[in-house]
């Protein structure tokens, strides 16, 4: 199960403790460290890393970081992928990735793992999209379908062979059935 530390700190002070494995979020005052990653869960991380910056990298478009702390409002959250749109990854000087990201992603990917409580899961996409993010995908292993969730807009669920929408300007269409396709190894 997932552990809460019984601590109560500050935002700025939970940023200045040494990082945890599994990484440990700060959630409304809260440290809650997050399950361990499973084998559907880092093999669906992966694999959605890899096609998505296979079609946005080159191009400058975006950016899809495994297990990237996100620090903004009043919370330091670790999601499952952080897409940032080029434009809004905040480079260095020297034009490097930096080590701090105080920004929301411009879209947040949750994959559901069995020790996880989804509604938990379900408030960091809701926040991400309160603070800026344009959308969000909850991903259920166990239910085989994706929960599409966008700012002022109703969730949609999606399955089977249902295209799930991305961000504008990449050229990616994936539908439910091709990315749990990829548990399959044999």
């Amino acid at each position: 199960m997932v552990d809460t530390l019984a601590q109560r700190l500050t935002l700025q002070a939970f940023l200045q403790q040494p990082e945890t494995t599994p990484a440990s979020e700060y959630i409304d005052g809260e440290v809650i460290q997050k399950p361990m990653p499973k084998g559907r869960h880092s093999r669906l991380q992966g694999k959605l890393c890899a096609v998505i910056n296979q079609v946005a990298e080159d191009q400058k478009i975006a950016y899809a970081f495994p297990e990237l702390r996100c620090s903004f409002g009043t919370r330091s959250i670790v999601p499952d992928i952080a897409v940032f749109r080029w434009d809004r990854i905040p480079f260095t000087a020297t034009g490097s990735v930096p080590d701090n990201f105080d920004l929301a992603p411009d879209w947040t990917i949750e994959i559901l793992s069995p020790d996880q409580r989804a509604n938990r899961v379900l408030g960091n996409i809701l926040y991400c999209l309160e603070h800026g993010s344009h959308l969000g995908w909850f991903i259920d292993p166990d239910d085989l379908s994706v929960l599409f969730l966008r700012s002022q807009q109703q969730p949609a669920l999606y399955l089977g062979d249902q295209v799930i929408p991305v961000l504008p300007d990449l050229d990616l269409k994936l539908t439910v059935n091709q990315i749990f396709s990829w548990l399959k190894m044999i």
